[in-house]
């Protein structure tokens, strides 16, 4: 008698131990019955028929999913390899395990190939520099797809961009002729607003004769201010031709 209350008591405990599921907030548990689907449940504690039923636990935080470097072909024909990062979320748990093997190897699969298809669209000036606009196509076209897996992608992002090192000399010397070009249009337009200026200046002065002589008068305050300065006044013309017309008087 004793032996089959123990042998009760065994089998209550163990049915028990199988019967009783727990999951935690971020967690849901896709049960399935004899094969089929009955749903997801949680969080929190719940009882499933052992041997009868089947749990599945699901995670529903935000995955952060690294997509490896791909060797990618830009538009303009430059061979660079690109890696990426994906942050996605399983919103349906249901539809997670019921509609795809296995949700996270599919969608790294379909985030490389995402990856590759449409940096081929976009040339090498693009990819580097126009970054935000990439990555939003990206993260639309990832996200449509694994939408009928009950995933939400949130964002892709391209991390690092290889290039060959002939292509590296290249953008290097690109940047370099760049400056150079830059700094002659600045010293060229610095050139044309002083003589612009100077042009100025002569106007106003040929209107005003006066202005010609404060200018000069002030010109030689500056130089006798400097030591062992030797100082040569010019004579103006028109003193020789009052002196030529004084002689022939």
């Amino acid at each position: 008698m004793y032996t089959a209350v123990g042998a009760i008591v065994v089998f209550v405990v163990l049915f028990l131990a199988n019967a009783i599921k727990i999951v935690r907030e971020y967690e849901r548990g896709v049960i399935f019955r004899l094969g089929r689907l009955v749903g997801a449940k949680g969080p929190g504690i719940f009882l499933i028929i052992p041997i009868v039923d089947k749990m599945v636990k699901v995670s529903l935080r935000t995955v952060t999913l690294d997509v490896p470097p791909q060797e990618v072909i830009t538009k303009d024909n430059v061979s660079t390899q690109v890696n990426a990062v994906l942050f996605f979320r399983v919103l349906d748990p249901s539809a997670a395990v019921v509609q795809v093997q296995n949700f996270m190897e599919a969608t790294r699969q379909i985030a490389m190939t995402t990856l590759r298809s449409v940096l081929g669209g976009f040339e090498l000036d693009q990819v580097l520099g126009e970054r935000e606009t990439i990555n939003m196509q990206l993260q639309q076209i990832v996200d449509e797809q694994t939408d009928p897996w009950g995933i939400k992608v949130k964002n892709m992002e391209i991390k690092d961009v290889k290039l060959p090192s002939d292509m590296q000399r290249a953008i290097a010397r690109q940047a370099e002729a760049e400056r150079d070009r830059r700094a002659k249009v600045i010293n060229a337009e610095g050139e044309l607003q002083a003589a612009t200026k100077l042009g100025e200046a002569a106007s106003i002065i040929e209107r005003n004769p006066a202005a010609l002589q404060l200018r000069y008068l002030q010109t030689l305050n500056d130089i006798s201010a400097e030591n062992a300065s030797t100082i040569v006044f010019p004579v103006p013309i028109e003193l020789f031709e009052w002196l030529s017309r004084m002689k022939k008087d």
